[in-house]
This record gives C-alpha cells, structure tokens and sequence, in this order.
C-alpha cells in the first residue's frame, strides 16, 4: 500500500517553470483519506506553524477549533458540511474549523487584514502537514452561521473555512463520483495571465 500511496503522491507533484520548495511542489487537497488516527502532538505541531504566521500589528487574529476523528466537536463540524463534503471528510483524521477576529484588541477598530491573516496562517499549517507525511485539504462548502452557534463564537469572530487533515488514502476509496475528480490533473493560470510590470492586465512580468 504505501508503494501505491508514494506513486499516488508523486503522480500529484507539480512540474513548475522555475524551482520552488519540496513542500509547496507536494501540497494538494486529497480528498480520499484514511481514518488512521493522528496524534494531538502532531497537530499541534501544525498549528505551531500557523501561531508563527504573519499578521499586522502582529494581532494574530486567528483562532482553530479541533477536532478529532470519533468525538463531538468532529461530528458537529461535519454536520455542518454540505453533503458532497460529508462524503469523504467523514474519513479524516482531524477537522479544523478557521476562524478570525474581525476587531484590533488595541482599539477595537475593524481589522481589514484579518481574513488575509488567517489565510497566511492556514496556508502555513497545511504546508507544515506536508512536512509531516499528511495532507489538508480545505473547504468553505459548510453552514458557517450553524458553526459559529453550534461553537458559541462571539460577534466579534467569525468562520470562513473548515480543514479536513490526514493520511492520504488510495483514489478508489472514494465513491465513484469522487473517484473521477481524484483523479484529474493539476492545473494553474500560466505566471504571465497573473503577474504585471504596469497596469492591470498590462505588460506581463
């Protein structure tokens, strides 16, 4: 098995124009998982790299609601996933609800940066999942008002995305209507559809 999961994951690496780092050139979002647990320790190792992330005034605006393959706060956070997600995040080792602080603690004022914050953070954990032998695959296809009531989150936070994290697991786990998107090829914008030297859409870098 793990022959066929290393065949998997390699199958999945990207093939840049320029060299970048093992981890970003490994980092996908499986969705066939196993349920194989992983250990507290270990994602608390993740979120340490979202703790060290950047963020203005260095608010660290970002707050993670765990939970665990088999108890309560895993089950409550899949109850509030639509049902394509339900089918395969049943299977992961852990859940990750994301949430933000809309407001400064130093004076209360909006903090426009905040989701950006949140997102550096997030990005930084699951690149730390690679690191680890895992993989994360994140979603916004959830109820996230049923969320924040159903995890009593004050009116100053807020959820945007739930993280499914785990062992990656063979395609043919999934059903087959998952199976099939699996199974697709990778795919980005080319770097000149995206990067500018001056105006919007201007000439290409």
């Amino acid at each position: 098995m793990d022959k066929f999961i290393q065949i998997v994951t390699e199958s999945k690496r990207v093939k840049t124009k320029y060299k970048i780092n093992k981890l970003m050139e490994f980092r996908w979002s499986p969705r066939s998982m196993s349920p194989e647990p992983v250990d507290k320790e270990t994602i608390l190792t993740l979120l340490e790299s979202a703790r060290w992330s950047a963020s203005a005034f260095n608010e660290q605006p970002w707050r993670f609601v765990v939970g665990f393959h088999g108890d309560e706060t895993f089950e409550k956070l899949l109850s509030t996933m639509v049902e394509f997600n339900q089918k395969w995040a049943k299977n992961a080792s852990a859940l990750v609800l994301n949430i933000y602080k809309k407001t400064f603690i130093h004076n209360e004022t909006p903090n426009a940066t905040a989701l950006y914050d949140l997102g550096q953070a997030v990005s930084a954990y699951a690149l730390e999942a690679v690191n680890q032998g895992l993989v994360a695959h994140q979603m916004s296809g959830y109820d996230a008002k049923k969320a924040d009531e159903l995890f009593g989150l004050p009116d100053d936070f807020a959820s945007v995305t739930i993280t499914a994290i785990g062992h990656l697991n063979m395609p043919d786990a999934l059903p087959e209507e998952l199976f099939k998107i699996e199974l697709q090829n990778r795919l980005r914008k080319n770097l000149e559809t995206l990067v500018f030297t001056d105006k919007f859409n201007g000439q290409s870098l």
